[in-house]
């Protein structure tokens, strides 16, 4: 017995989806039929994106949203459900780095991470939930998603990256901590921690000596691409998924194990 997911009427919520991983996420729920809000700082960006999932039959609406700015998150997501109707899923992906020794951090760097990564990771899925704990009382069948985007360097610490880490690290229990407040209104919460994967910010580092040393210490001296988190997150958006809450799962070829 095969199972198809089919994201029609349902409505997803993406963060950071001027590129990267965000853009993918939205391009593959639009495929299986969701109406996805691109929602990020560059709505410039948004909107080539917006054009190219209409021009392949999909429904995208876009909405400025700067997570670091709580008035942003709030009216963002008010513009969000009134452009495309409640929030069904919320892929919760923003996130920013910086490169350093910890002894050379000042507060801006860490402010800069710990804003984006980990309260404003916090405060949209706040604003989604509140929202998805209402309808839940009116209809408790109903389901809804959060899928928050961590990083295998929130379970294992990398060099140079140590703010970055601890940022992903709270994410992860972040994602614990919500799935146990919020699971009994029929939201499931779990996060993705992808190890190394190539967009456009890192390609040429990974093209570079300095990056193909790094891939050569990777257990299959490899990295991966936006499209290898295509299934784990149709799974994870998926009613069929009702049984997974709370779970942190890692797409990193194997990194974390080693």
């Amino acid at each position: 017995m095969g199972i198809e997911v089919n994201f029609n009427g349902k409505v997803a919520l993406v963060t950071g989806a001027s590129s990267g991983l965000g853009a993918r996420f939205a391009k593959i729920l639009a495929e299986a039929g969701a109406q996805v809000v691109l929602a990020a700082r560059r709505v410039e960006r948004l909107k080539e994106l917006r054009a190219e999932i209409e021009s392949n039959g999909g429904a995208a609406h876009l909405v400025a949203l700067d997570v670091t700015d709580y008035a942003s998150i709030k009216s963002a997501i008010a513009h969000a459900e009134t452009e495309a109707g409640p929030i069904d899923i919320l892929i919760n992906n923003s996130g920013v780095s910086s490169t350093q020794r910890l002894v050379d951090v000042t507060p801006e760097d860490y402010r800069y991470v710990m804003d984006t990564n980990l309260q404003g990771a916090f405060f949209v899925a706040q604003e989604a939930a509140k929202r998805m704990i209402l309808r839940a009382k009116g209809d408790p069948s109903r389901q809804h998603r959060i899928i928050n985007i961590a990083s295998v360097a929130g379970l294992r610490v990398l060099s140079q990256i140590g703010v970055y880490c601890m940022s992903k690290a709270g994410v992860v229990q972040m994602t614990k901590a919500m799935a146990l407040e919020w699971g009994r209104h029929g939201i499931n919460v779990n996060a993705i921690c992808p190890g190394y994967i190539e967009t456009e910010i890192n390609r040429e580092y990974f093209q570079s000596e300095g990056g193909q040393k790094l891939i050569d210490m990777l257990p299959r001296k490899r990295i991966g691409y936006p499209e290898d988190l295509d299934g784990l997150l149709l799974l994870l958006s998926a009613d069929e998924s009702r049984f997974i809450n709370g779970a942190i799962i890692t797409a990193d070829d194997g990194m974390a194990a080693f």
